[in-house]
Formats: structure tokens, sequence, C-alpha cells
């Protein structure tokens, strides 16, 4: 490949990056690969060659491309939360111990029931948790247990692997390993 033609291909993969970057910003939700296919007339591989691209310009920011369960997305490089968090506490959402806890025991064991959270933390699970849990679209119910009464079986949604930075449920930290605990 001559010089100039290579210039001139580097050229349209950047352009097609700043596109990218241009639907993402603009977009309000995750877009998937096959939105951005669509919406820029890209085969797959001139996708991927335009997201290498944007990833490489963005590395110079404050900006990181991020590929989560929905699509890709914008977001803010964590190194800076603790300032968000100062300018703009409102932005800091807390989640109670039992919610965590309870998110947790779903997205690593599902699929649960109600009965097996409560048997897992050891305590009668509020239906309050279950609730916001439900209203933030992190759970779903999706099957039931073939059992008595047939309770409904758990699961995580795409909204919760968004709203954690993940694109599955493969990257969720390992669990460390916890030895037995004898009471004194």
């Amino acid at each position: 490949m001559k010089h100039t033609e290579i210039a001139q291909s580097h050229a349209r993969y950047e352009e097609l990056s700043r596109h990218i970057e241009v639907l993402l910003h603009a977009s309000e939700t995750p877009l998937t690969d096959s939105q951005l296919k669509k919406h820029l007339s890209l085969s797959k591989q001139e996708l991927e060659t335009a997201l290498v691209i944007l990833q490489q310009r963005l590395s110079h920011g404050v900006l990181r491309l991020n590929n989560t369960a929905s699509g890709y997305r914008l977001q803010i490089d964590n190194q800076y939360s603790p300032l968000i968090q100062q300018v703009f506490p409102q932005r800091l959402e807390s989640l109670s111990q039992a919610l965590l806890e309870t998110l947790s025991v779903i997205a690593y064991k599902q699929p649960v029931t109600r009965s097996d959270i409560e048997q897992i933390r050891g305590v009668t699970l509020s239906s309050n948790i279950l609730r916001q849990l439900f209203d933030k679209g992190w759970i779903k119910e999706d099957g039931y247990k073939d059992t008595i009464g047939h309770p409904a079986l758990l699961h995580t949604t795409d909204e919760f692997l968004d709203a954690f930075g993940l694109a599955s449920l493969d990257e969720l930290p390992e669990l460390p390993a916890f030895s037995e605990v004898s009471p004194r």
C-alpha cells in the first residue's frame, strides 16, 4: 500500500471513530455493535478498527469507551470519582448493606429464590430490598423452581451489568475464599 493510501485509510478510520464518539455522546443508552454498524454503514472489521482508534484517542483524556452488556458507552475514568462525589454529592447513591448482600447473592448464585437468599444471608429478606432491586431494573423473575410453591427464580439484568460497568457476569470479581469461622 502506498503512503498516501495508508494516510487516507487512517484518516477515514479517524473520522469513523469521531462519528462513533458523537453517537455515543448523543445516545441516552449504550449502542450495540449492530446499531453502530447499521447507523454508520460499517462492516464488522471497519467497526472494530474505528473502535480501537477511538479507544486510543480517548486514552489521552478523561473519558473511556466501556463495552457493557447493553453495548458501548462513554464514561468518565474512575480516577475522577472522588472529584465528582465531592462536587456533586447528590449523585452518590448509597446502597444499604442488605441490598448489596442480596444483589451479590443473586449475581453470584443465580438463578436463586427468595428462600435461597434468606438461607445464604441467614436473615429474612425484606420485600423492600427486592422492590428496590426490581425498581432499579437490576433483577428480574425468570422461571420458577420445580418445588413446593413454585417460587420465582431471580436473575440479574443487563441494566445491573450496565450500572456496574460489566459486559457479562464473567467480569464479576472472584469471591474471596472464606475459611470456616467458629464461634468463640
